[in-house]
């Protein structure tokens, strides 16, 4: 399997995804090289609507506001069907991209793969120039890294507007 080492231009792929808007869903492919240009947060997850994965975005999405004054983006890989995002996104009132990896082409890519779950929980953030900066793959499991700790290494990034106190606590 593929492990990815930080420093590393990290792989390109397009997937279709999701993106909430309000009660509209607006269906799209998601390229990572037409991303370049500001910070991405990859958050690859097990499976829509499952209590684990359902706190870990929901807790993105509470902290979405601190991201964005990061200047970075967050879009959430898994394995499960456009529509599955949506119904899962809806539910939980999400409104960053869920992207569909049904095939596992991008999961395999980022050495990501788990026999039997399908996914590790993992968050990757990628610079504005598409090189990977700091990773954090889980063995197993339904501990996620929380958006502070994703926050304060986005701050540290070259050109980071960085955190204000307010914005660490």
């Amino acid at each position: 399997m593929t492990q990815l080492e930080i420093g590393q231009l990290a792989p390109d792929f397009t997937l279709p995804g999701v993106t909430m808007r309000g009660a509209d869903a607006q269906h799209r492919l998601f390229s990572l090289r037409e991303h370049r240009g500001s910070p991405l947060v990859l958050a690859f997850y097990p499976a829509d609507a499952s209590p684990g994965c359902t706190s870990q975005l929901c807790n993105y999405q509470n902290e979405l506001s601190g991201f964005e004054e990061l200047g970075a983006e967050v879009w959430a890989i898994s394995r499960q069907s456009a529509a599955s995002h949506e119904s899962f996104a809806r539910r939980s009132k999400l409104t960053f991209p869920l992207l569909a990896d049904e095939r596992g082409d991008v999961v395999d890519a980022y050495g990501v793969g788990l026999f039997g779950v399908g996914v590790r929980r993992s968050i990757f953030i990628i610079d504005a120039g598409g090189v990977l900066r700091w990773k954090h793959v889980a063995l197993v499991g339904v501990t996620y890294q929380s958006a502070r700790t994703i926050r304060e290494q986005l701050a540290l990034l070259p050109g980071s507007p960085g955190l204000d106190a307010s914005a660490a606590s």
